[in-house]
């Protein structure tokens, strides 16, 4: 058996240079390296999630199976049980991967923020919405729920809870905030904050359906969208 190396157990008289902190060991057992093993558990994780984009998005939530998955990951199709309980779970982990960080930006509008105008915090999440949505899987993610969200109602609800209800709060906030600044005038915008949100599920689907004969200049149809309700009044 090999010697464990001894540890130097007398006090340190130098004191450390002005401006550096020492780390004690306790510091670094409370911070490990994670261990090849993990790191490797968590890129398979990823890889599985990857991959079940590309499938759920290509094929749909009913035709997609978890061997197609696993092929296109690279692993064993036992690998995605190490992970995910079922197919539906696997989905699950996606919408939050895909759309997550996105949601929270839509639900935390940047209202008050040096006295900016509603306005030009709607253009700037339409202007997020067309980058970041329209044209990525992002978009066949909402086409295959407004697709197979009857079928699956247990992926509506989720996806309802995960994702539309923070949407709505984040419009309705940023309504509100408009109706207080005396920009818009109407306050039942407030009550229905889906008439903002509708015309960028509107670009999803027909950008899906006929992109290739009639694709939308989204930026500046939502724009367009926004001169309705601010009637016409500019940034």
């Amino acid at each position: 058996m090999a010697k464990l190396p001894l540890i130097d157990t007398r006090p340190v008289k130098d004191k450390p240079a002005r401006g550096t902190k020492a780390r004690a060991p306790a510091d670094r057992a409370a911070h490990p390296r994670p261990s090849k093993r993990a790191v490797g558990a968590t890129e398979r994780r990823a890889a599985i999630v990857a991959a079940g984009l590309d499938e759920f998005t290509a094929k749909g939530f009913a035709a997609t199976r978890l061997d197609d998955v696993a092929k296109r990951a690279g692993v064993a199709k036992g690998t995605i049980y190490l992970h995910f309980k079922d197919k539906e779970a696997l989905f699950q982990e996606l919408v939050r991967t895909a759309l997550g960080p996105l949601i929270v930006r839509i639900a935390n509008p940047p209202i008050g923020v040096g006295g900016g105008s509603a306005r030009a915090a709607m253009e700037a999440l339409a202007e997020t919405f067309a980058r970041e949505v329209i044209g990525t899987k992002r978009a066949d993610i909402v086409r295959m729920i407004i697709s197979e969200g009857t079928r699956f109602p247990q992926l509506a609800e989720f996806y309802y809870r995960e994702v539309v209800a923070h949407g709505i709060a984040g419009m309705r906030k940023l309504i509100e905030y408009g109706i207080a600044r005396g920009e818009i005038r109407n306050p039942g915008l407030a009550e229905f904050p889906q008439l903002l949100v509708g015309p960028m599920i509107v670009t999803v689907i027909w950008q899906g359906l006929f992109g290739k004969q009639a694709p939308l200049d989204v930026a500046a149809m939502l724009r367009v969208h926004l001169d309705l309700i601010f009637e016409g009044r500019a940034t």
